[in-house]
């Protein structure tokens, strides 16, 4: 049973920074991409980061890049968000998720994502 646990959420000023982090269990967490998605009530869910299952490739939705980093590590089975110079537009509940199959790309779609964790709150006060 694949399992993600969601942490570091909370309430920030505009232009402050957070780092989530998204504990992964039940397989072989190197062998898999993994995502960040965001949403806000009312709203489909949205896309914001993935990494390949080594870390050498990384996505980002525009509205992200250059502010957001993606990254893991294999020995904690751990996925991290580090985001900078928050935006009140930045602020939903984030979602890290993870595919079925091992060593497929870092897709952008969420329907080509499988586990999803319980999401942490991200809010960024203007």
């Amino acid at each position: 049973q694949v399992q993600l646990v969601e942490s570091g959420g909370g309430l920030v000023q505009a232009g402050g920074s957070l780092r989530l982090s998204c504990a992964a269990s039940g397989r072989t967490f190197s062998r898999y991409a993994m995502g960040w998605f965001r949403q806000v009530p009312g709203k489909e869910r949205e896309f914001v980061a993935s990494i390949n299952w080594s870390g050498s490739r990384t996505y980002y939705t525009d509205s992200v890049k250059g502010r957001f980093t993606i990254s893991r590590d294999n020995v904690k089975s751990t996925v991290y968000l580090q985001m900078n110079s928050l935006k009140p537009e930045d602020t939903a509940v984030y979602y890290c998720s993870a595919p079925e199959n091992s060593y497929g790309p870092p897709s952008r779609f969420s329907r080509e994502y499988e586990y999803w964790g319980q999401g942490t709150r991200v809010t960024v006060s203007s």
